[in-house]
């Protein structure tokens, strides 16, 4: 078995073929280092609170394994159930929120929609009253949170190793073999590796791999920024998303204040940040949050984001036999680790998943899309 991407979600997938399925005989092969592409470069969201029941089910399974991932790992990732705040500034927002939240209590999965004292009360140094959008309430997601992204992947990567699976850096494939329309192995910048099942994990570059397989995928690469202040007092405990005015925040552990806003518009593979989403995302941020105007900005970053039609992820078995993909997460993958490496190692030890059967590349040509795109807000 060969997985392609030792990001959180290859890392995972291979996890829990070990763990769940006894599969063990598995290589995960890296272009570049361990994390190092968008797992490192997020900003480490976690929540569930999704309107459609495939993405709710998915995410509050990533949710409910995050909990317990520092002792299942033997490996502190520093889980942090803050909670989140998806704010709603328009009416159409609280009438949207609202509605998810009904949902969301359908599904099992515990939000509120709480008014706009409560949202000062929780953060007091959020400015309700905005002079173009106030805050009119919030989507409130208690155990939501954050968890640290290099301790996500790094410990993913320890429990691999020790149940005898090898992750192979600065490998990079360069082609994928088959015979007789099935999977034989992989081409590489250090030879060939003979394999009877392929995972492609490999996020914004799945387009590519996809290429090398032989088929086509419905999605766009497009780079997403972030950036982090310089470190400050603790002043905000939980995770703000303003959707309005594309923006969000939270505060790490050592102090910063981590920002993040909208996906580039236009398709891209660059992994810098840029002038011009600095003071887009800054401005907005500003309004709804007066006293982050005077902070100086630490490091700025991108990351390379698949994005599908629906904004939903693709967990699929594909045209060529033995090889399924992972991709599609677009601005939200990270919050989706466990959960997508645990339905991923399913399909591929039973060739199906209740986590992963909506989320085929058959919906696309049958129309049946997950549409997550409104209900997701910027869908981080």
């Amino acid at each position: 078995m060969i997985i392609i991407g030792a990001g959180g979600h290859g890392l995972a997938t291979a996890y829990y073929l070990g763990k769940n399925h006894g599969i063990r005989n598995v290589a995960i092969l890296e272009k570049g280092w361990l994390g190092g592409g968008n797992t490192g470069r997020n900003t480490t969201i976690i929540r569930s609170n999704y309107l459609q029941d495939a993405s709710a089910a998915i995410y509050e399974k990533s949710r409910s394994l995050y909990e317990t991932l520092s002792q299942d790992l033997n490996y502190n990732v520093m889980f942090s159930p803050r909670g989140v705040m998806m704010l709603a500034q328009t009416q159409h927002e609280i009438r949207g929120y609202r509605r998810t939240a009904h949902a969301n209590a359908l599904q099992g999965v515990a939000t509120e929609f709480i008014g706009p004292d409560r949202v000062k009360e929780l953060c007091p140094i959020i400015n309700t009253d905005g002079p173009r959008y106030p805050v009119l309430g919030a989507l409130w997601q208690p155990r939501g949170g954050t968890a640290r992204h290099d301790a996500v992947a790094w410990g993913y990567a320890r429990a691999c190793s020790d149940m005898g699976m090898h992750v192979i850096q600065r490998c990079e494939v360069t082609g994928v073999r088959s015979e007789g329309g099935k999977v034989t192995g992989v081409s590489t910048t250090k030879g060939e590796i003979g394999c009877g099942k392929l995972g492609i994990v490999v996020a914004g570059n799945s387009g590519v791999l996809a290429e090398m397989a032989g088929f086509r995928l419905p999605v766009e690469s497009v780079a997403l920024q972030a950036l982090v202040s310089e470190p400050i007092k603790p002043c905000m405990d939980v995770v703000v998303m303003a959707n309005t005015v594309h923006g969000y925040m939270s505060q790490s552990d050592k102090g910063e204040m981590v920002i993040g806003g909208g996906a580039d518009g236009y398709n891209n593979y660059t992994q810098r940040g840029s002038f011009h989403h600095i003071e887009e995302t800054v401005r907005a941020l500003v309004e709804t949050f007066p006293m982050i105007s005077r902070l100086k900005m630490l490091r700025q970053w991108g990351g390379i984001v698949d994005m599908t039609g629906d904004r939903s992820p693709i967990l699929s078995k594909t045209p060529l036999e033995g090889c399924f993909i992972n991709c599609g997460w677009g601005t939200g993958g990270f919050k989706a680790i466990p959960g997508s490496g645990w339905g991923m190692a399913e399909l591929i030890a039973k060739g199906s998943s209740p986590l992963t059967e909506e989320f085929g590349l058959n919906r696309f040509r049958e129309g049946r899309f997950i549409d997550e795109s409104v209900a997701a807000g910027v869908a981080h």
